[in-house]
């Protein structure tokens, strides 16, 4: 059946979630009009990668200030993947987590399960399970930066039956080479199309590199977006994968 995934690669405004709101929306729109059916976007994308600040800003995916970003979803008919910062639950730190919202009007929740080193200072880490939904008939798993650098991660998602690994992320210019060799790597060896969301512009002081891109399965790659800046990269499987990019 065919699909049509799309990375947003979006900038954050550091803590201001009402700015980042219409940042996804106006991402949403541009991705509706080419005709994507599923969305992602990069690692906290709706607080930007503040750790300091974000027991303060974490959400809960029914957040009522989120009701666009869940509404433009139903409205496109589209599953949105977004980046935010989970609440923990009573004293707990929370979670880096990514919140899917899907067009029926319901929505999954994924916690980021391997931390980078100094994040357990500000966060906590999400059980170590395979996370999958599904979309047209084809199984997905979402990963979130640091768990990509863990290959049993990506080979759970396999196991599981993922026909497509989606990571948002937060890649500097400094380790983006080895970042990307290793999703394309997946790609190869558990023959799943791998998508990656990058940053469009700093964010908790990186330099992010940009670069979002989707690799077919077996790791040919089918589109990169040309460093840091606003794009979306799609690619769509109709008997065959195709990839472009979109600057915004």
């Amino acid at each position: 059946m065919a699909i049509c995934i799309a990375a947003a690669q979006s900038p954050s405004v550091a803590g201001d979630l009402r700015a980042n709101v219409r940042i996804h929306l106006r991402f949403i729109d541009a991705a509706r009009a080419h005709g994507a059916e599923l969305l992602v976007f990069p690692e906290l994308s709706l607080s930007g990668y503040e750790l300091p600040l974000l027991r303060d800003l974490a959400l809960a995916p029914d957040d009522d200030r989120l009701a666009p970003i869940r509404e433009a979803a139903i409205a496109a008919g589209m599953t949105v993947v977004v980046g935010a910062p989970l609440a923990g639950g009573g004293e707990a730190p929370p979670y880096i987590a990514a919140f899917a919202y899907r067009p029926d009007g319901t929505s999954a929740v994924y916690r980021k399960q391997y931390l980078h080193a100094g994040e357990e200072r500000y966060v906590q880490a999400g059980p170590i399970e395979a996370h999958g939904d599904a979309i047209n008939g084809r199984r997905y798993a979402l990963a979130i930066c640091a768990d990509t650098t863990h290959r049993a991660h990506a080979a759970a998602a396999a196991e599981a039956g993922a026909s497509l690994y989606l990571a948002g992320v937060l890649i500097s210019r400094g380790g983006y080479e080895r970042d990307a060799a290793l999703l394309q790597q997946y790609a190869a060896d558990f023959g799943m199309g791998v998508l990656m969301a990058n940053h469009a512009a700093p964010s908790g002081g990186y330099d992010v590199a940009g670069g979002s891109a989707v690799w077919a399965a077996g790791g040919p790659l089918l589109a990169r977006a040309d460093g840091p800046g606003e794009y979306l990269v799609i690619a769509r499987d109709d008997d065959g994968w195709l990839g472009t990019v979109v600057p915004l």
